[in-house]
């Protein structure tokens, strides 16, 4: 007797000769794992996407980006949820970069669609440089390109979807910055502190590990205000 298999097998086992019809009628096992859906680029897009967008304002243009990154949710209600991007618009009513941007949303949605580990996208979209030079954000964080911007924005994405952790300063290392920029603004600008306005000290220079212009000088030797980086050690 021929019988047609229409289901995945996930096991299999020798009949005797006495038990084949008990066999048969016990249903095959089919484990929760066996159902998880994965990202890959075949999978279907869904009829609705659940979305970020993420304004960008540089001195480069009068007009600011805007960046729509689309998560899929795979697997939802279980425990195996997963919330993983899926596609990427960027919008603005600059048109002069209109070419490379359509040409980068589409090759890092393509990305995206593959599955893995995308993360790799932020460094190599970070360490593009504009040939005629980058700027500063607000809070004095150097941007070496607008294209390195994009990938800031995709970085902030990851980090609050799960998929990139926090890296950031430890207690003790908070306190330590929080104690040489309570040093500096006691000794330099009376105690007048600017932590309200969230700045560094103006005349301060860039941190060569965290990008950011608030670099300043304190014992002779050059200490930055927002990573604690030390030429000291």
């Amino acid at each position: 007797m021929v019988k047609k298999i229409d289901q995945k097998i996930v096991g299999y086992e020798v009949l005797k000769d006495d038990e084949p019809e008990q066999a048969a009628a016990a249903p095959a096992e089919v484990k929760e794992e066996d159902n998880i859906v994965h990202l890959h680029e075949k999978l279907k897009r869904p009829e609705m996407l659940l979305g970020s967008t993420y304004k960008v304002k540089t001195p480069l243009s009068e007009h600011a980006l805007y960046i729509t990154i689309n998560d899929v949710v795979l697997n939802p209600g279980t425990k195996h949820e997963l919330r993983r991007p899926f596609e990427i618009f960027i919008n603005s009513k600059n048109m002069d970069h209109f070419q490379w941007i359509v040409a980068l949303t589409r090759i890092i949605s393509a990305v995206f669609r593959k599955g893995g580990d995308v993360t790799f996208l932020v460094e190599e979209l970070r360490s593009v440089f504009d040939p005629r030079g980058g700027y500063f954000k607000k809070g004095g964080r150097y941007m070496p390109s607008l294209v390195a911007e994009i990938g800031d924005a995709i970085e902030c994405h990851l980090r609050m979807i799960g998929m990139l952790q926090d890296d950031g300063l430890d207690e003790h290392q908070k306190k330590l910055v929080a104690e040489k920029r309570a040093q500096y603004e006691s000794a330099v600008q009376g105690g007048k502190s600017e932590e309200s306005s969230g700045e560094f000290p103006e005349g301060a220079q860039l941190c060569i590990k965290c990008n950011t212009k608030a670099a300043v000088q304190m014992d002779g030797c050059l200490t930055c205000l927002n990573c604690g980086e030390s030429k000291c050690g």
